[in-house]
């Protein structure tokens, strides 16, 4: 078997239309399909990253909590690729969101940062 690349990534938040506009106005990812699922009570927003389909944002009757941040068992964290950190750093912070210091990856060299979504997700910004 050979995987080719990442197809998806799921993200469940608690409160969908405040995750909705944090991933789709504040960080600029754009709708493709939006269903409400009455069976489950859930909505499934599918996201493109740069024309790409790659997020799954899924809403659930209260969804369990993360155990902690970040070290909890699962995935770690998500992580977008920038063209240039300060800008981006800047433009988050335009948009309130908190924005930890800039390291420097000790073996890439490269320039990163983290930040949370509204339910406390760690994101990562990676500069290329």
């Amino acid at each position: 078997m050979k995987l080719n690349k990442i197809h998806h990534v799921a993200v469940i938040c608690s409160d969908y239309e405040k995750s909705k506009d944090f991933y789709v106005r504040v960080l600029g990812l754009t709708p493709i399909n939006e269903v409400y699922r009455e069976e489950r009570d859930s909505y499934k927003l599918d996201l493109a990253v740069n024309d790409q389909y790659q997020i799954e944002l899924f809403s659930f009757p209260s969804p369990a909590e993360r155990p902690s941040y970040p070290e909890a068992a699962g995935l770690r964290h998500l992580a977008f690729e920038v063209d240039d950190i300060e800008e981006a750093v800047q433009y988050m912070s335009n948009h309130h969101v908190n924005v930890e210091d800039v390291r420097v990856d000790p073996i890439t060299n490269k320039k990163f940062t983290f930040f949370a979504d509204p339910d406390g997700l760690p994101i990562e910004l990676y500069e290329r």
